[in-house]
């Protein structure tokens, strides 16, 4: 059972420590008082809606002078030592997730504008909250245990709960920048959290298809179920198989690396997951990601990114979890960059095929734990494991 405890740093801002389950981490010192006597936050920056496209724009200019990739011994998301007086104030932790010192949406809460047009603008509502995944400054999340794999899912699902509680949300986020190639600020291993006050275009794409086809089966099936069964059926993209769990190469990919890892059971979030399915996706995400990275002899670069319904009572009902890895790299030494077509026109052009690299991802040799539950997906007459 994962240990939870709350408190708060010296500006005000909400840090919460989860405690694998057996740690051997003190509470006591998670009570640590932040000695840093940070100045109050500032106000939220601003949206602004681009009437071209509908869509709402956050300027966030205050995030210029960020952390920019500081020296190990100044890292802020490191315990607390006395020459690094980080924003983890105790000297050990599991996971922490804390409110974003330098945040695009909030710290205020709220609701964007109604009916807007053009000129409309508002307050930046919304929450931006890090979550680090170890004390140790090196390493990434395929290198955990299953242990701490299962307290960042259990951290993950708890803030998704309680950030759609809040005023004005409407869409939680859960996502992981890896590498200098992505454009990383911190290279210890953590990833983010958003809440939006509004629904991003991309879930409002994902939502409108997800929905027309929820509703033209009279919600019988959704469109996620459905492509999740149709690439088992074919088999020639699958990765993994569980008894829950599913990862595959989708048909369409757009990115060189592109993975899908799919519940088999229809849930709207990550809060919506059993204990007995966190259990796996533990196994089963660690097992991906080992894979991701096994590809070349560097550490793949990726965006992880975790897709949950949105809060609006339109979209929600056919909303189905999903995770989308996907990494620019389209070889040992290249990188695929986005150039006028996908840029400009969001016209993808791959540059390998799903089929070969789901073929890859299945051939590469990774270590598995005494008690993984991941499962390499059987390949297809014909394809070679």
């Amino acid at each position: 059972m994962t240990g939870i405890t709350s408190t708060r740093l010296s500006d005000g801002r909400e840090l919460i420590y989860f405690d694998d389950a057996g740690s051997t981490v003190s509470r006591e010192p998670h009570l640590t008082t932040d000695q840093r006597g940070l100045p109050p936050r500032g106000e939220p920056g601003e949206v602004r809606f681009d009437a071209l496209t509908d869509e709402w724009v956050a300027v966030a200019a205050h995030r210029q002078t960020r952390t920019h990739l500081p020296p190990a011994d100044q890292c802020p998301i490191c315990p607390t030592t006395a020459g690094n007086p980080s924003e983890i104030p105790a000297a050990d932790y599991d996971v922490v997730v804390f409110e974003n010192r330098f945040p695009s949406l909030g710290p205020a809460l709220g609701s964007v504008p109604e009916n807007p047009g053009w000129g409309t603008k508002g307050p930046a509502y919304g929450r931006c909250e890090v979550v680090s995944f170890t004390p140790e400054h090196t390493g990434s999340f395929s290198g955990l245990g299953t242990t701490r794999a299962r307290t960042v899912i259990e951290a993950w699902a708890q803030r998704t709960a309680a950030l759609g509680a809040l005023p004005g949300i409407k869409q939680v986020f859960p996502f992981e920048n890896r590498g200098a190639d992505i454009g990383v600020t911190l290279h210890h291993p953590h990833g983010q959290i958003y809440a939006y006050p509004y629904v991003t275009p991309r879930a409002a794409v994902l939502g409108a298809a997800a929905r027309r086809f929820y509703d033209a089966n009279a919600g019988r099936e959704t469109l996620t179920g459905s492509l999740l069964r149709k690439e088992r059926e074919d088999g020639s993209r699958m990765v993994l198989e569980g008894e829950n769990f599913s990862a595959y190469v989708p048909f369409a990919a757009r990115w060189p690396l592109e993975i899908h890892l799919v519940p088999h059971r229809h849930v709207p979030d990550l809060a919506a997951l059993s204990g007995e399915e966190k259990d796996e996706l533990a196994d089963v995400y660690l097992d991906l990601l080992k894979r991701v990275d096994a590809l070349y002899p560097t550490p793949t670069p990726y965006i992880s990114s975790w897709h949950q319904a949105p809060l609006e009572p339109a979209l929600r009902p056919a909303g189905y979890l999903h995770l989308q890895l996907t990494s620019p790299r389209r070889a040992a030494d290249k990188l695929k960059y986005l150039a006028g077509s996908e840029a400009a026109m969001g016209a993808f052009i791959n540059d390998t095929t799903p089929e070969s690299v789901a073929e890859r991802l299945r051939a590469v040799s990774v270590p598995a734990s005494a008690t993984s539950r991941a499962v390499l997906a059987a390949a297809p007459e014909g394809v070679s494991a």
